[in-house]
């Protein structure tokens, strides 16, 4: 099993910046991916940026060049970084474990940009 807590949400206005951060414990060795998703109210959950364990990142187009995801192997954490928010960045960010056919989400965190 593998656990993970974010941190880090919050209320900003828009053009602000909030950075994530999602700490992984229990079985860490099995991870293969980490990622970050979000889910606006009545919208499905969507992928907002992943990271593999060779350090390869994947953004959705609507993040691209305001989101940076980073990992600490050292301190099992991943980070996103977002800058630039939007009133549309409003969601719930879930943190997402992925390896060894097994997937993981933490609980949540509630990010607000009011405009």
């Amino acid at each position: 099993q593998v656990q993970l807590v974010e941190s880090g949400g919050g209320l900003v206005q828009a053009g602000g910046s909030l950075r994530l951060s999602c700490a992984a414990s229990g079985f860490i060795f099995s991870i293969d991916s980490l990622g970050w998703y979000r889910q606006a109210p009545g919208k499905q959950r969507e992928l907002v940026a992943d990271i593999t364990l060779g350090v390869i990142t994947n953004y959705a187009d609507s993040v691209k060049g305001r989101f940076t995801i980073s990992r600490d192997n050292a301190k099992n954490t991943v980070y996103l970084q977002m800058n630039s928010l939007k009133p549309e960045d409003t969601a719930v960010y879930y943190c997402k474990a992925f390896g060894r056919g097994n997937e993981y989400w933490g609980q949540g965190t509630q990010v607000t940009v009011s405009s």
